[in-house]
């Protein structure tokens, strides 16, 4: 039986403007994203018709991205679909980490190399475009500058590497819920939202005043994180929940997560990792 395993690579907002609201209902946006090591597995297998599976069951249903990524697949090559997908999930929800959009991403490269299929990487990137802002710029796996709603991506190398920590509250944060709050917050006042220098990279996000308006703990993390020895930026990854620090050279992530679950949270999920 064939079986290929894909790789699905969570990301980071280094830099998020929102410009505008859309008469799509849409935000205009421009953000610089790099995918990380973090990281979801799609396996897929032959079968005789058309099976999902994730092990977090209640990621299982019709309405997940990889469902709805694999029936537009085979719509698109009009085949009846036979496949038996896997997905298991290392990227937490709601997170600001893109880890459905990653997955809807991992299923078109990898259905389209499994049935050779052919399809040019601007066909897959229409379909990408069809089930989300993101999940265009998870087909490449490179750092990349993203427009309009986030489709219009343009690769753009990171100059060196990011050693990073992720830090992320048992809540999660509802895209659509922090982009509908950005024009009412979006003129507030604070240090905390000023823009980061750290190497040639500036970071930002304009997200961070309505999300942090509301979940107070979040901006708290971020505070604290900016004043740990080790960490040279902070920032809120996306629409959050997840806050991220970049680590100076030569110090140990592990630690900082360590301290951060003794005087923040001791039930905050953390990850170590690094940009790709």
């Amino acid at each position: 039986m064939q079986c290929i395993e894909e790789p699905a690579y969570a990301k980071v907002n280094l830099f998020l403007r929102v410009l505008r609201r859309r008469e799509d209902g849409f935000h205009e946006i421009e953000t610089f994203i790099a995918p990380i090591t973090l990281c979801d597995s799609l396996e897929l297998e032959s079968a005789h018709a058309f099976e999902f599976r994730c092990d977090e069951p209640g990621l299982a249903g019709d309405d997940n991205l990889v469902v709805r990524a694999t029936r537009l697949f085979f719509s698109e090559i009009n085949r009846e679909p036979k496949i038996r997908l896997t997905l298991r999930k290392k990227i937490p929800h709601s997170a600001g980490l893109g880890g459905g959009s990653s997955d809807a991403a991992a299923a078109l490269r990898a259905l389209n190399r499994f049935f050779d299929a052919g399809l040019s990487s601007e066909k897959l990137s229409t379909l990408a475009s069809q089930l989300g802002s993101d999940v265009s710029f998870f087909l490449n796996e490179t750092a990349a500058t993203c427009r309009g709603r986030g489709e219009i991506v343009t690769p753009a190398a990171l100059p060196d590497p990011l050693s990073l920590l992720l830090l992320k509250p048992e809540f999660g944060v509802s895209s659509s819920w922090a982009y509908s709050r950005w024009q009412a917050t979006r003129e507030v006042a604070g240090a905390i939202y000023q823009s980061q220098k750290f190497g040639d990279i500036t970071f930002v996000n304009d997200l961070e005043r309505a999300v942090f308006e509301k979940f107070v703990f979040l901006a708290q993390v971020k505070a604290w994180l900016l004043k740990q020895p080790e960490v040279g930026a902070a920032l809120m990854s996306g629409s959050g929940s997840t806050i991220f620090a970049v680590m100076r050279p030569k110090m140990n992530a592990d630690l900082v997560a360590k301290r951060a679950k003794s005087e923040l949270d001791p039930e905050l999920w953390s990850c170590s990792c690094a940009t790709i």
